[in-house]
C-alpha cells in the first residue's frame, strides 16, 4: 500500500530502513528531470549501458504523453534532498493487451537494499490501479525490458515471478567504412522528408510493424510527441516510395547529448520497416545502407539498431551482412506463462 502524506510526499509500504529516505512524485519542474537523467546516467554507466538520455530527452517523453502521468506514475526516491532514483509505469496497447512497462533506476550506491524491489512494487501497484479502470475484459499484464549486464535488475523481476519472454539483439557497426552499393529495386525513389508527409509516413511504418512480436499500437499522441521531439532531423531520415506510396522507412536519430556523455559519434538507426507489399526485394537492405551513408555524411562515425532475436522478416541476417555485429542482449520480462506439463 502507499500513502501520500501531501501533494507530493509518499509513503511506500515496503520501504527499505535508510536514514533519510524519502518518496515522492515529480514537482512537474525542470530540476526534477534534470535529477532523474543522473540518476539515468549512473546506473547505466554502471550497467554498461549506452542509453544516456537529457533531462530535455525524458521531458519530451513524459510530458503530455498518454501512456504515463508523471504527477501519478512516476516516483523519485530521495535521501537527504537528493534524487537517487526513479521508476515508472507506461501503458502501451500491444496486440490488443494493456501492457504496463515497468522501469526504474537507482543509482549504484544505494543498490542491493531493498529500494530496487520497493519501486517495482510501488509500479505494480499503480499498474493494478490503473488496471482496474481498464474497461471489463480487457487483458493487462506487466512488462519489462532488460538488458544482460542488469544482472540485479534481472533478479528483481524474477523475484516478482516475471521471466523472459521474447530477446533481442543491440547491434553495432563499429565504423561507416565500406558501406555496399546497394540501389533501389526499380520503380521505387528516394525522397526528401516535408512536413506534409510526416503522417504518411508514420502510419507506413505503423503498418509494418503490425507483422512484428507485440508491436506497439501507435496514437495521435505518439504521432505529435515524435515530431515535437527537439533532436528530430527528418534530413537524415530514407523514405522510399512507389508513385504516391511509402513502401519503407528508416528513422535515423543523432542523440548529442548521448554522443557527448559517451565519447562516441554514433548514429541509431530506428524503426526499419518495409511494407508488406514490397518485401523480398532487397528493399531493407537498400534503405538502411543509405541510412548508413546518410549518419556517416553527418559527421558519425558508428551506427546503432535495435532487433528483435526471432524477427519474422530475417531482419538479424540482413544487418549482420551489412556490417553489424552483436554488441548487447536484452530480454522481454512478462509474466510466467505455463508450459506444457505444469
Amino acid at each position: 500500500m502507499t500513502t501520500t502524506t501531501d501533494q507530493h510526499w509518499l509513503e511506500l509500504a515496503d520501504a527499505p530502513a535508510i536514514e533519510g529516505l524519502r518518496f515522492r512524485r515529480p514537482r512537474g519542474d525542470g530540476d526534477d528531470f534534470e535529477a532523474m537523467a543522473r540518476v539515468i546516467h549512473a546506473a547505466n554507466a554502471h550497467d554498461e549501458i549506452a542509453w544516456r538520455p537529457s533531462a530535455t530527452n525524458l521531458r519530451e517523453e513524459l510530458e503530455g504523453s498518454s501512456r504515463c502521468d508523471p504527477a501519478t506514475d512516476l516516483v523519485l526516491a530521495e535521501l537527504d534532498g537528493r534524487v537517487m532514483a526513479s521508476a515508472g509505469a507506461d501503458r502501451v496497447m500491444r496486440d490488443g493487451i494493456a501492457t504496463y512497462e515497468l522501469w526504474g533506476h537507482v543509482v549504484p550506491e544505494l543498490r542491493r537494499r531493498g529500494l530496487g524491489t520497493a519501486l517495482l512494487r510501488e509500479n505494480l501497484r499503480r499498474m493494478d490501479e490503473r488496471g482496474a479502470a481498464e474497461p471489463d475484459g480487457q487483458r493487462v499484464e506487466p512488462r519489462a525490458f532488460v538488458e544482460d549486464t542488469e544482472a540485479g535488475h534481472r533478479a528483481i523481476l524474477t523475484a516478482a515471478g516475471l521471466e523472459p519472454i521474447r530477446y533481442f539483439f543491440l547491434m553495432l557497426r563499429p565504423t561507416l567504412d565500406d558501406i555496399p552499393d546497394t540501389p533501389l529495386p526499380d520503380g521505387l525513389k528516394i525522397r526528401p522528408v516535408s512536413a506534409d508527409q510526416h503522417r504518411a509516413i508514420f502510419d507506413a511504418e505503423d503498418e509494418a510493424f503490425r507483422d512484428h512480436w507485440q508491436a506497439a499500437e501507435h496514437t495521435d499522441d505518439d504521432f505529435d510527441q515524435l515530431f515535437r521531439k527537439s533532436d528530430l532531423r527528418t534530413d537524415l531520415w530514407v523514405v522510399a516510395w512507389e508513385g504516391d506510396e511509402v513502401a519503407a522507412v528508416v528513422q535515423n536519430w543523432i542523440w548529442t547529448d548521448e554522443n557527448a556523455s559517451l565519447g562516441v559519434s554514433r548514429g541509431w538507426l530506428e524503426k526499419i520497416s518495409v511494407r508488406r507489399a514490397w518485401r523480398r526485394r532487397g528493399l531493407g537492405r537498400a534503405v538502411t545502407a543509405e541510412a548508413l551513408r546518410r549518419l556517416r555524411d553527418a559527421g558519425m562515425s558508428q551506427g546503432m539498431l535495435g532487433v528483435d532475436a526471432e524477427n519474422p522478416s530475417g531482419a538479424l541476417g540482413l544487418y549482420e551482412g551489412l556490417g553489424f555485429e552483436i554488441h548487447q542482449r536484452a530480454a522481454a520480462y512478462g509474466p510466467h506463462k505455463p508450459r506444457s506439463g505444469e
